[in-house]
């Protein structure tokens, strides 16, 4: 009996026991192959692949992407100095497109850099320059690579600050406009990224140096600046950049009611420092001059009968000018002896001469007052004493024609008897 030998090559199963289960998640982390997820706004690094005229094509990894149109164009020119091997910054702005690449923007990568040196400016409190794009009624316009912001009108310096009479608007707007195109050092007062909020300040930019020049400034020193300003409540001077008003009260001693009369924008003026208070700097241009008022009783002493123009009528009186600096006032009880006048407008016109008695000398509060019923009573007693002088007069001029009438009668008498006869 033959002997069979088993020549099989089948290999023997052997059994395989599961000891442990790992998570799904565990093993697409642990897969190197597996495919990256972008999404809108990530902000992305790669080398350039391929460069056109109109795309440019970025390695991601295990997915390309591509920059097209509008989005190729950044602030810093990357186009034209980019080459393939490059690595270059990008921000994810939409999906796959037929092609199977994510569409990415150099644009809005520039802008996020932007952004992020904005950050860094607001906190170490940096001093950068902008250009003005446009204006409106509020403030300027400012555009960065994209990001615009904003210079409100209260944080321009006196330089550029639209100060207009009245504050027109349109005026205000059209001073605004003549701005644009103009470059301007500007400080980061307030910014939110994720709002795309930038708001700028000239003001604070040259804070350091208007701190020194205020301190440099004593109450009592006269300083000489320009006239940046001249509006219904006073008049703006500049000194070496910092910005002080004299107020209306402080123009004259007399009564000032339109400061255009007294300068002009961009006349060069001494004034006096009469306060110094953070912010707000006081100037005068009377007290560069002699205070009439000091030898006001000496000009117009109690008692005595003054001339003067109406300068101006008010519901309590009417204003005398006396001379340039002095005016007195006429109090509504003092026009008539016949009692309160009601409406001064009906005794006196502006412009028009008048006479007055001087009643009152105030010179600390700098008041004179005037008073026509006085000066009417005294001018009645006057006409009284004229009356019954000119009746005396009458009446002896009465009793010498009579006396006259009776010797003409006595001569004229015999004559018309002896005609009888």
């Amino acid at each position: 009996m033959n002997e069979t030998t088993n020549t099989s090559t089948k290999p023997n199963k052997v059994p395989v026991f599961v000891t442990d289960i790992v998570p799904m998640d565990d093993l697409v982390k642990n897969d190197t192959t597996s495919v990256m997820i972008y999404e809108k706004g990530d902000v992305v690094e790669g080398p350039v692949v391929s460069i056109s005229k109109h795309a440019l094509v970025v390695d991601l990894g295990t997915v390309s992407g591509v920059v097209s149109g509008s989005e190729m164009m950044d602030s810093v020119g990357t186009m034209k100095t980019v080459k393939v091997g490059d690595k270059v910054k990008v921000v994810v702005v939409g999906d796959e497109n037929t092609d199977g690449q994510l569409q990415l923007s150099l644009r809005r990568a520039s802008q996020e850099n932007t952004w992020n040196r904005f950050v860094k400016d607001y906190q170490d409190g940096k001093i950068i320059e902008v250009t003005v794009m446009e204006a409106n009624k509020g403030g300027l316009l400012i555009e960065s690579d994209g990001i615009r912001g904003f210079v409100p009108v209260s944080q321009l310096t006196p330089e550029h600050y639209p100060r207009v009479s009245g504050a027109d608007p349109e005026k205000i707007l059209s001073k605004l406009q003549s701005l644009v195109g103009q470059k301007f050092k500007v400080k980061i007062i307030n910014l939110n990224p994720e709002e795309r909020r930038l708001i700028l300040s000239e003001k604070a930019a040259y804070s350091d140096q208007r701190n020194k020049i205020i301190a440099k400034l004593k109450v009592g020193q006269t300083i000489e600046g320009t006239v940046s300003g001249v509006v219904h409540f006073g008049v703006f001077v500049n000194f070496e950049g910092v910005e002080g008003l004299v107020h209306i009260s402080e123009i004259a001693w007399g009564h000032v009611s339109d400061p255009t009369q007294h300068a002009r924008v961009g006349d060069k003026i001494k004034v006096m420092v009469i306060g110094v208070d953070d912010d707000k700097i006081s100037f005068s241009l009377k007290r560069l001059t002699e205070d009439p008022w000091l030898k006001a009783a000496e000009r117009y002493p109690i008692g005595n009968m003054v001339k003067g123009t109406v300068a101006r009528i008010t519901p309590f009186g009417i204003f005398l000018k006396l001379d340039d600096e002095i005016e007195g006032l006429i109090h509504i009880s003092e026009i008539s002896p016949d009692g309160r006048i009601e409406d001064p407008d009906r005794i006196a016109k502006e412009g028009q001469i008048m006479e007055a008695k001087v009643i009152s000398v105030e010179q600390d509060e700098r008041r004179l007052g005037l008073s026509i019923k006085a000066l009417q009573g005294e001018k009645a007693v006057e006409e009284k004493l004229t009356g019954e002088a000119d009746e005396k007069m009458k009446e002896k001029k009465v009793k010498e024609k009579a006396k006259k009438e009776e010797k003409e009668e006595k001569k004229t008498a015999p004559k018309k008897a002896k005609k009888k006869e």
